[in-house]
Parts: C-alpha cells; sequence; structure tokens
C-alpha cells in the first residue's frame, strides 16, 4: 500500500483548487505525475456549465509501482489514502467583486477493488480567492473536510491556501499547501511555462507534513478560457 501523493480535483495551482471555473459548454483537462520510489498518477476532466457552474470526473491515486511492475491497490487500511479512486467534482463560484469571490467544491466517488472491497470517498472545500493586475497574480485561502478512505489516518479537517504569480508573461510562479497530519497534507512549490495560452506545463517539489518525503511534480493542463 502506497501513499498518494497529489489532491487534485478540479483546476489546482499544484493540489489546492484555482476557483477557475470552466468556460460554458467548454472542457479543460489536467494531468498530474509525481515522481519517486513509485509513480503516481491523477486525471480530472471539467466541464463548464454556466453560470460559475463546472462538473467533472477524476481518476486519482493511481500508483504504478516500478519495482512489483503492477498498479498499487489499497482497500482495506486508512492508514494511507484508498485507490485507485474514481470520483465526480463539481465546483461553484459566487463573485463578491471584480476582483475577489468565493468558492466551493466537492469530489467524491468510489475506490476500484477487485475483491469488492468498495467504500465511499469524500472531500469538500471552501475558500475565498482573488486576484490583482488583470488577473496576473491570484490567491486562494480556505478550509476542507474529507474522510479518512480519502486523506488518510489523521484529522480529517484543516486549511489549505495557494497562489499563482504571473512573474513574466510565460512564466509563473506557484505553491499551495494543505494542512493535516495524514498522507494527503503537503507543500508544493514550483513554475508554470505557458507553451501556449491554453497549454502551461508545471515543475514542482513537493514535501509532505507528516514525514518529511519529497517528490518531483510535473503537471500538464490544457484550460480554453
Amino acid at each position: 500500500m502506497l501513499a498518494a501523493r497529489s489532491l487534485l480535483a478540479q483546476q489546482t495551482y499544484f493540489n489546492v483548487p484555482s476557483s477557475d471555473i470552466v468556460d460554458k459548454k467548454k472542457f479543460a483537462v489536467q494531468q498530474q505525475f509525481n515522481i519517486e520510489s513509485s509513480y503516481h498518477s491523477a486525471t480530472t476532466i471539467n466541464y463548464g456549465l454556466g453560470k460559475e457552474f463546472e462538473v467533472g470526473a477524476n481518476l486519482y491515486n493511481l500508483i504504478y509501482d516500478p519495482d512489483l511492475r503492477q498498479i498499487s491497490r489499497n482497500d482495506t487500511s486508512v492508514q494511507m489514502p484508498y485507490g485507485p479512486l474514481v470520483l465526480f467534482n463539481a465546483q461553484k463560484s459566487f463573485d463578491l467583486t471584480d476582483h475577489l469571490e468565493i468558492g466551493v467544491g466537492t469530489q467524491m466517488g468510489f475506490n476500484l477493488s477487485p475483491s469488492h472491497r468498495t467504500r465511499f470517498v469524500s472531500y469538500g472545500y471552501g475558500q475565498l480567492a482573488g486576484s490583482f493586475e488583470n488577473k496576473r497574480y491570484k490567491w486562494s485561502l480556505g478550509g476542507y473536510v474529507g474522510n479518512q478512505p480519502y486523506l488518510g489516518e489523521g484529522r480529517a479537517y484543516g486549511f489549505q491556501g495557494g497562489f499563482d504569480a504571473g512573474v513574466f508573461k510565460k512564466l509563473h510562479v506557484l505553491g499551495d499547501w494543505i494542512s493535516g497530519q495524514h498522507v494527503q497534507g503537503q507543500l508544493v512549490v514550483g513554475v508554470e511555462y505557458y507553451l501556449t495560452k491554453q497549454l502551461p506545463i508545471a515543475l514542482g517539489w513537493q514535501r509532505t507534513n507528516v514525514d518529511g518525503s519529497q517528490s518531483f511534480v510535473v503537471q500538464f493542463t490544457y484550460a480554453p478560457n
């Protein structure tokens, strides 16, 4: 049983949702890989419904063990998050001003288990998000709550926050932090380069709160906004 290293839901800085909403009738795709002794994958597809509302699906906590040459599964112990997971996600944004909004979201679903030990998993959050300099700089700060099959053993609620600083037109500095002494509590910092306006690639360094373990993060995003 191997630990998850990414808390991917809607479009994220790295692990924390950014409260950016996909435009109506458009799709956004995000793919994240975490590289350490094992390889972790998380895939998200979102669809804009309009009125600052989006829905989507995730294939999350997919872990490949190169030593065993197989996909790792966890469907028995909440010391680690369950996985792999198939999730539904939804996010809604409420504008307060031109530069300030409230975002609420959730993702919920089930683990894939060949032994039929299927459990319901869930995670929800609410946060305040803002931007300035024509959205060149963005930030968010709020709280989350989840269950142990999703987060792993530890307190099932806490704080989260993130930022995206457009230092140059195509080069951004970004990072986020999730509190908690469970596997999903972690800090990530890195840079993002826009290959095109709709296709950035991000590289980051990640450290978990509970044991200080580290990993390398690669993230691709297609966002038509």
